[in-house]
């Protein structure tokens, strides 16, 4: 039995830094990664391999950095933990010991067992597998009707793609009345849903899939709540993702009411020595103080950085206080991005919250050919005038000013000091500086404070 300082169980983003981080900061620590295939895949990118990629291995991600830094890597699969003995036992019958154990064993796609046919042929998933992307594409590549279930973040993104090929129908189901919605106010909502329709895509709202029919056990369609049925080559479902836990709780971990693994700010789990880390922990919300399901690879990644450096001693103390959900994505052109307490999420939590927006172009003047119009929504609280939350609506610099307005919301930012902000402008690049769209929302925010 080979032993290790430090044993990570998985392969994805939290996985990989960290162990690039923390053995970086313990150069003379030995460190094994244990993950199940050879090949990885970017998971914001797994969407964008249907069309704009071409291909899945122009979305490859291994821990090639981990092993520079001097890692070890096994391809296998973990099927047993021993806390008292501080070993694992794997798939090909191996067994390793560690001093410090941490799983970052990420998340799985939710199986919708509850609509009849889920388990026909031709009903495929969204899985952060490398094998299972490259068939899928094969079939999506075939099909020439296509159905998929779930406007979240990746069914969006995954009928856009599919819906710029030539000579394809995609269908896209919705049970809320409008996609997105866990991450965007009804006024962005409702322009994404323009959106996709526009792209071409048959998207149908506030209906849900009762059925999905087929013969000679195949899928070849689905049957709606309102009665619609639909034909399909192929159905894929997008329901959302669960954190892949079977491992953690079979050990004997705790996990909480979502079924993730319940850790502390330093990812330290109850059990000594064992940690959590991405998508299979838990994350309490920046803003809310509650308990979140937020599942990034940007927030994983956040979470990895503070493991890896506190891994052997608490050494970046109170760095970490929370969970701060920032979205961002691009439909038919258009970038939607948000962070922190939105609205809908500020009510839900019976936080006190005013709104400050603005609008304006991205370039100035105008004219210039690139520009795009760019609409910023500032949430603040009333009583202190902290940024708790933001919504963006633009073009490609959307992407980046929703991160500004994330950093602004975890250092305790008000609008008072934004409204002070020192910028650098240009023409090509950012918006007038007579009329910065940050700072104007900043502006208007105060003025409603003013009133109140």
């Amino acid at each position: 039995m080979k032993e290790y300082d430090v044993i990570i169980i998985g392969g994805g983003p939290s996985a990989i830094i960290t162990g690039l981080t923390a053995k970086r900061q313990n150069p003379r620590k030995s460190f094994l990664m244990i993950k199940e295939e050879e090949k990885g895949l970017v998971p914001c990118g797994i969407p964008y391999v249907f069309h704009d990629l071409e291909d899945v291995s122009k979305n490859m991600m291994g821990p090639a950095p981990f092993v520079a830094a001097g890692g070890e890597v096994v391809v296998d699969k973990v099927i047993e933990v021993d806390f008292s003995e501080k070993l694992l036992r794997t798939a090909k019958g191996e067994q390793f010991g560690y001093d410090k154990l941490v799983f970052a064993t990420g998340s799985i796609p939710l199986v919708p067992k509850f609509i009849k046919g889920y388990d026909l042929q031709n009903v495929e998933y969204i899985r952060k597998s490398y094998d299972y992307i490259k068939a899928l594409k094969d079939k999506t590549d075939a099909a020439k009707e296509i159905v998929v279930i779930g406007g979240g973040f990746i069914g969006v993104e995954v009928a856009e793609q599919l819906a710029k090929h030539e000579g394809k129908r995609v269908h896209l189901i919705e049970v809320r009345d409008h996609c997105l919605s866990a991450a965007f106010s009804e006024k962005l909502t409702s322009l994404a849903d323009e959106t996709i329709r526009r792209m071409g895509i048959d998207l149908k709202t506030g209906t849900k899939v009762m059925e999905i029919t087929g013969e000679n056990g195949i899928a070849s369609g689905v049957i709606l709540s309102d009665g619609t049925k639909l034909s399909a080559d192929l159905i894929i479902s997008s329901i959302g993702y669960s954190p892949n836990t079977v491992l953690a709780r079979q050990a004997g971990l705790a996990v909480n009411k979502n079924g993730a693994i319940k850790r502390d700010n330093y990812m330290r789990t109850a059990t000594k020595d064992v940690y959590a880390v991405g998508d299979c922990s838990e994350s309490i919300g920046f803003i809310t103080g509650r308990e979140d399901n937020i599942m990034l690879a940007s927030t994983a990644t956040a979470e990895a950085r503070i493991l890896g450096y506190n891994l052997f001693g608490i050494n970046l103390i109170r760095t970490f206080s929370g969970t701060l959900s920032v979205f961002s994505t691009e439909i038919g052109g258009k970038v939607f991005a948000s962070a922190g307490a939105i609205q809908q999420v500020a009510e839900e939590a019976e936080i006190e919250y005013v709104c400050g927006s603005f609008e304006d172009v991205d370039r100035h003047p105008e004219s210039i050919g690139d520009a795009s119009r760019l609409w910023i929504s500032l949430i603040i609280s009333p009583s202190t005038g902290l940024i708790i939350g933001a919504e963006v609506l633009g073009g490609k610099s959307a992407g980046e000013i929703i991160n500004i307005i994330g950093l602004a919301i975890q250092k305790g930012v008000t609008v008072y000091e934004l409204v002070s902000y020192q910028i650098g402008t240009h023409p090509l690049l950012t918006t007038a500086p007579t009329k910065y769209v940050l700072i104007k929302a900043a502006e208007a925010a105060i003025a409603k404070l003013e009133n109140r």
